[in-house]
């Protein structure tokens, strides 16, 4: 499953992440995919691709780069199909998230979809919706 902005789970626990950074004109993005075996993070269950199946580092990254190539193509030619795409794999629609921008700032609300610039779209209590663009966000409330 998709976690909004940058996790893939299997099941609750997280087996990948994807970090994207802004340089001048380029945006720089970077994998980390626990293949053989998962980190241990207090708090935090993971995940490693081993537990269901076996590959190895060479055979993986070139599926990556395939897959990577295939999807940024398709933001590109078709942005709105791409988030359907998302969509598909996330969380589902109405899920508890908390959303953290800091230790001390912290909201809480539903999961409404994807803005079309990919911002995550929170449905507040109060009946607001808040387009969020970086946070820390964990399923459930906490």
């Amino acid at each position: 499953m998709l976690k909004w902005p940058n996790d893939l789970l299997l099941g609750s626990a997280k087996l990948a992440g994807i970090l994207l950074e802004r340089q001048g004109d380029r945006v720089v993005a970077g994998f980390g995919v626990n293949l053989a075996h998962a980190p241990t993070i207090p708090g935090r269950e993971t995940a490693a691709l081993s537990g269901i199946a076996l590959v190895s580092p060479e055979a993986f990254a070139p599926l990556l780069a395939a897959s990577f190539a295939r999807e940024l193509a398709r933001w590109r030619s078709d942005p709105e199909g791409l988030v359907a795409l998302w969509l598909e794999s996330a969380h589902p629609l109405g899920a508890p998230l908390s959303v953290h921008f800091s230790a001390e700032e912290k909201i809480e609300g539903r999961f409404a979809g994807l803005a079309e610039d990919g911002a995550l779209r929170l449905s507040l209590p109060s009946g607001e919706e808040r387009r969020i663009h970086a946070a820390d966000v964990s399923l459930g409330t906490a």
